[in-house]
């Protein structure tokens, strides 16, 4: 069961090659739904493992055992490394816990922090004008959605590049994108691996507002030399919003202009199907590990307590 369990901690290694090739190979909708899915699945799997050790290991001692309720400690094949093991997954998952709370607490004192300075400005529509001199736009969630930008963006900008930036963060808000994002911050909490996914997760969000947005405004020129003009002038600044408010200028924007400059790419089938089937193999493979490792562990507790195996 040891062993078994060992799977999903390993199988998120393989999450970073996985994530360049679906950005190079899917198209940016199907890659941002594939690689969140992906990272959340492994993510679930990794903690199960750990907290299926953890217990294994607490089961083991004499004086947990009794507090469960079992006629013996639990025994295990591998009974010299579960302890170790169950050592190891305890601060793991300590560590994990709480890095992912500071994030969380530092996240929603952003979040409230922006949502109450845009509030506090007469909006024009789904616009808001927030006075500032350092050059920021940012899509911010919430009811209603909102488009952030300052006073220095809007001076950084012409008229037409001005509206290709705001197509470019209604589509974030119409595509629930801090979803995504908020969902790969978790993910990059719950094993080291996973922490590139994140950026990856992101670029793919920034990709598939491009698609959308230059659809929308029609000029794929204008919009890749909008989203390079606002990135150059708000390279140096410093701004507040929260980590999963998407933004137009964050992510390989160099990356981002040449997509939008190249023609459209059209993405084979076997290109889609192999880089999709990929990732969704080794989720299933992670989930499934851990799975049936908690299914065997619970039968080993079955046997601990003096019941008949099922």
């Amino acid at each position: 069961m040891t062993t078994l369990l060992l799977i999903p901690l390993l199988l998120p290694c393989a999450m970073p090659l996985l994530a360049r090739r679906a950005l190079d190979r899917l198209a940016p909708v199907i890659a941002l739904w594939t690689l969140t899915a992906a990272a959340l699945v492994l993510a679930g799997a990794c903690v199960a493992a750990l907290g299926s050790l953890v217990l294994t290991g607490l089961l083991k001692l004499p004086a947990f055992a009794s507090l469960g309720e079992l006629v013996h400690p639990l025994r295990t094949p591998s009974g010299y490394l579960v302890l170790p093991v169950a050592a190891i997954a305890t601060g793991l998952l300590t560590v994990g816990a709480g890095t992912l709370a500071r994030s969380a607490l530092r996240q929603t004192r952003a979040f409230r922090t922006a949502r109450a300075e845009a509030d506090r400005q007469p909006p024009a529509g789904d616009l808001c004008v927030v006075d500032s001199p350092e050059p920021d736009a940012y899509a911010l969630p919430g009811r209603p959605h909102r488009i952030v930008v300052t006073t220095a963006m809007l001076r950084s900008l012409g008229p037409d590049e001005r509206e290709a930036l705001f197509a470019h963060e209604r589509a974030h808000n119409r595509g629930g994108h801090h979803y995504f994002l908020a969902a790969a911050e978790l993910a990059a909490h719950c094993h080291p691996a996973l922490r590139p996914a994140r950026a990856a997760i992101r670029l793919a969000a920034e990709r598939a507002a491009d698609e959308s947005a230059a659809t929308a405004v029609g000029d794929r020129r204008l919009l890749a030399r909008a989203i390079a003009r606002a990135a150059l002038a708000g390279q140096a600044a410093r701004s507040n919003r929260p980590d999963f408010a998407p933004a137009a200028t964050t992510g390989p924007v160099p990356r981002r202009v040449a997509a939008l400059l190249a023609a459209p790419a059209g993405h084979a089938r076997w290109s889609v199907c192999w880089a999709a089937l990929l990732l969704a193999a080794c989720a299933l493979l992670s989930a499934t590990a851990a799975t049936t490792g908690a299914i065997a562990f619970h039968h080993d507790v079955e046997v601990a307590q003096g019941e008949e195996p099922r």
